[in-house]
């Protein structure tokens, strides 16, 4: 399956509006767990398939293929990391992850 890419025909727009490229690359399997585990800082091959569940070897390696591909992973001495646009989405899902914090809060009650 090739990477997701503005102005190519992605899941869910046949033209490839930028959203909706980044939508369907975010929501492939595995994609939106690499990106938040990374937030923090650099990982190394086996630590990030351990904070992720787990996840089979192939499937990581897919999507951080993926992911760098699309410029938000990349590689700093051995390790993967959030490339400067990696970080700025990150930065940009905070407000989402403010709001799933509430709505976790109101579920509870």
């Amino acid at each position: 399956m090739a990477t997701p890419t503005p102005g190519k025909r992605v899941r869910g727009s046949k033209t490839g509006r930028p959203i909706m490229a980044l939508l369907d690359l975010l929501g492939r399997r595995w994609a939106l767990r690499i990106v938040w585990e990374l937030r923090e800082g650099p990982l190394g091959f086996n630590e990030l398939q351990a904070r992720c569940d787990g996840m089979p070897p192939s499937s990581l390696s897919a999507r951080l293929a993926e992911l760098a591909a699309a410029g938000v992973v990349e590689e700093r001495e051995g390790a993967r990391a959030l490339s400067s646009e990696g970080r700025a989405l990150v930065t940009a899902m905070a407000p989402l992850h403010a709001w799933a914090e509430r709505w976790s809060a109101r579920a509870r009650r």
